[in-house]
């Protein structure tokens, strides 16, 4: 028995801590991806078997869930939605990004990060404050400079849906640039009815 239950004294340093949720294994989920990822054939139309998309749907669905469990939010709830209808309905293609892409992705600095600041998917603090990760692998989403997650979280996502989870934008399409302004008729050439 501790010092502190025999005298009914709270620990030091006793301030209640949310546990750190585990990610769930996503090697199913991985091995899964590499019989619908069709990027790296040299045969243009080969596209995957609907039964190996349904089960990559369901692979990552199964993963989120435990996610859930452990004190995912409503963001995590909408993926599992997502995920779901997708395994009813096996998209023909897969419509991810490449691990090209994902590597990538802007860094987001360890400076930068506050202790309240944490993933949209897990619910975990992207600085879990016991020190376990020195080093967190955060990463920032193009379509919005706020748009920040654990890129072990985000990555699965990504690989089959090109769209930013909390605002649905297709992280693939290039933004086009704004238009060049209209153009006076005055071409620079002397007129003498104007001179």
């Amino acid at each position: 028995m501790s010092y502190e239950v025999e005298h009914n004294v709270p620990k030091p340093n006793s301030q209640p801590s949310r546990q750190h949720v585990r990610r769930p294994d996503l090697s199913t989920f991985f091995a899964n991806f590499e019989l619908v990822n069709t990027s790296h054939t040299q045969n243009a139309n080969a596209t995957p078997m609907p039964g190996d998309m349904r089960a990559v749907s369901i692979t990552l669905a199964d993963a989120f869930r435990v996610m859930r469990r452990d004190g995912g939010g409503t963001l995590l709830n909408q993926m599992i939605e997502i995920l779901d209808a997708d395994a009813e309905m096996p998209p023909k293609t897969v419509a991810g990004v490449s691990d090209a892409y994902l590597d990538e992705l802007e860094r987001v600095d360890k400076k930068s990060l506050k202790k309240t600041d944490v993933c949209p998917i897990c619910s975990n603090p992207f600085l879990d404050g016991l020190g376990t990760d020195e080093y967190p692998l955060v990463v920032c989403l193009p379509c919005h400079k706020d748009h920040w997650f654990d890129l072990e979280c985000i990555a699965p996502w990504l690989k089959l849906h090109a769209t930013c989870p909390l605002d649905r934008k297709n992280l693939l399409e290039k933004k086009q640039p704004p238009p060049p302004p209209p153009k006076e008729e005055d071409d620079g050439e002397y007129d003498e009815m104007f001179a």
